[in-house]
């Protein structure tokens, strides 16, 4: 148990922020602010929210937090590593690995695979996410940023709420288009029909796809998709609200799949400002061959 007496100088910070500054300064808000909720941090023995404001002569004490034991076996999945430093990695991860297990989710995921390959990955988000910052679905292949210590994922993480990190997508959705160049702004939700889809609504929140065409026929088309914002499977979500589904995906599609392979998207492109060598960073991945393959199948012509 740690003790720490409040001073006129830290009067009226709210408690969480003393504690990432004072106490955790390595560690994120997030986790400063759940060891305060959890009660691990207290003000004069008890038990205060995070946003509570110190008073001269407070005693704050602190628990010491214990790290919980990962209970992950490592597999070893041969994972395509594009890049790898002492502060992070890129992955091309494979269509059909799910990024990190859940309570729902026990099968092998490429967390299994991390654990394998590397000595050193963050644990801000806990015990079954080490080093994941940011997630592409289960059937989407293509490009992560793998954080190896906190303070790269804590960097990380704040450029990923900035919009600092560039991330482009290639998507086959259904329907040629009129127009080569397009944006959609439109706020993403969960869907008041089904809770376990997405959808833009009117509260939903904000979210900005831009598109280019880069190939079609008079059914298909090869499309380029920027991020502005990240929202749950908002590509997937924006496509099939302009009437243009990614071709193969279960859930935003027709009832009728084509494939068996999952929806036709793929992070191709990442850039980005390295957060500890301040080094600008561009990574890209070659094109999947289900992709070439559907492509190929249907002579769409294409140039990225």
């Amino acid at each position: 148990m740690k003790t720490y007496n409040i001073d006129q100088e830290n009067e009226n910070q709210r408690l969480d922020a003393y504690v990432s500054t004072h106490i955790y300064p390595d560690r994120s808000r997030n986790f400063c602010q759940n060891e305060i909720k959890k009660g691990f941090i207290k003000v004069n023995d008890e038990v205060v929210k995070t946003g509570y404001k110190l008073k001269e002569k407070d005693i704050v004490t602190v628990k010491d937090y214990e790290v919980e034991t990962l209970n992950l076996d490592p597999v070893n999945l041969n994972l395509d590593i594009i890049y790898e430093d002492d502060d992070l990695a890129v992955i091309n991860k494979p269509q059909g690995l799910v990024v990190h297990p859940a309570s729902s989710y026990k099968e092998t995921t490429l967390v299994h695979g991390l654990l394998h390959q590397m000595t050193d990955l963050s644990d801000i988000n806990g015990v079954i996410r080490p080093g994941i910052v940011h997630r592409i679905d289960k059937d989407t292949s293509g490009l992560l940023i793998i954080a190896k210590h906190d303070k790269a994922h804590q960097l990380l993480s704040e450029m990923l709420k900035k919009h600092e990190i560039k991330r482009t997508y290639l998507a086959i959705v259904y329907h040629p288009f009129k127009e080569t160049k397009a944006s959609i702004n439109a706020p993403i939700g969960r869907s008041t029909s089904n809770r376990i889809k997405m959808a833009v609504v009117k509260d939903g929140k904000h979210a900005i796809t831009h598109f280019e065409v880069l190939g079609q026929d008079l059914n298909y088309a090869l499309v380029k998709c920027e991020l502005e914002t990240g929202r749950t499977h908002q590509i997937r979500v924006h496509m099939a609200y302009i009437n243009h589904p990614i071709v193969g995906d279960p859930v935003y599609g027709p009832k009728k799949v084509y494939g068996k392979t999952g929806q036709y998207l793929h992070a191709y492109k990442l850039a980005f400002m390295h957060p500890i060598k301040k080094e600008y960073m561009t990574f890209n991945v070659d094109i999947p061959s289900e992709f070439k393959t559907f492509l190929n199948q249907f002579k769409i012509d294409f140039v990225l």
